[in-house]
């Protein structure tokens, strides 16, 4: 038996009517689907019951490389490699359907690593349905004007279109983690505001949340230098918090930055 490794956040899913409801929430038949982190093989075989057009999954633990031939005997496209570094377009031509029992450890990084390296209008999925920690999910899907708002919520919100599936508790997994878990959606919106780099968005979230409990005064004048043409256009006050703005306002002040720069 394969024993999880926790220098890899591996919390292996093995509830099997959790497995099934993934699998059934989005229809994958003729689909190409794209698994990260499959462990043990326990979502992949859900999802190759599904009939697919093809299956690939990307597992760096070279332990369970072996496992997952066996059990799948070619049937399945097995990469072994770092989700960090692979550039997930150059797997395959079509667009995937992407499921992920994400590793807590990098699972923000993971999200943001797809979200900042997007193309301008072309997307390289068609959905998204990925498990969270669920105070990680509880901060993607949060609100502005709450404690859970901020950076992450910016980001996440930029291009996607993000439902909360359900929570799953720690004893469907092994080995039993110490939070619960919380199962997303994403799939990309039609229209968003175009920024031309995502990471001045990254930058301008990441300077006015470094302040969080103080008003934007400080925060603003970092990025844009006192100019007061902005507040104005973008109808903002000083005395205002990080989270008190939403996330449109957040992409409009990244789309006045750039603009400043050209």
């Amino acid at each position: 038996m394969i024993k999880p490794k926790k220098s890899l956040g591996q919390n292996f899913l093995v509830d099997q009517n959790i497995l099934k409801k993934i699998v059934n929430y989005t229809n994958i038949e003729n689909e190409t689907v794209l698994e990260i982190g499959p462990g043990t093989g326990n979502l992949s075989s859900h999802i190759f019951n599904k009939n697919p057009k093809k299956i690939f999954v990307i597992e760096k633990d070279i332990d369970l490389i072996e496992q997952l031939e066996t059990k799948f005997n070619n049937k399945v496209k097995i990469i072994n490699e770092d989700i960090l570094q692979i550039n997930e377009k150059r797997i395959d031509d079509e667009k995937f359907i992407v499921f992920g029992n994400l590793p807590y450890n990098i699972s923000t990084e993971i999200l943001c690593k797809w979200i900042l390296n997007l193309d301008k209008n072309e997307f390289w999925f068609k959905k998204l349905i990925l498990m969270f920690q669920k105070e990680v999910a509880d901060r993607i899907l949060a609100k502005f004007n709450t404690s859970n708002y901020g950076r992450l919520s910016i980001l996440s919100n930029w291009k996607l279109n993000i439902t909360k599936i359900f929570d799953v508790k720690p004893s469907s997994f092994f080995p039993k983690p110490k939070i619960d878990s919380t199962l997303l959606f994403f799939e990309p919106k039609k229209n968003f505001l175009n920024i031309q780099n995502p990471y001045n968005l990254e930058k301008i979230t990441r300077v006015f949340f470094n302040h969080r409990r103080k008003m934007i005064k400080k925060p603003y004048n970092i990025i844009f230098e006192n100019n007061k043409s902005i507040l104005n256009k973008l109808n903002i006050t000083l005395n205002l918090r990080p989270q008190n703005l939403d996330c449109d306002t957040y992409y409009k002040l990244t789309n006045e930055y750039e603009k400043l720069r050209s």
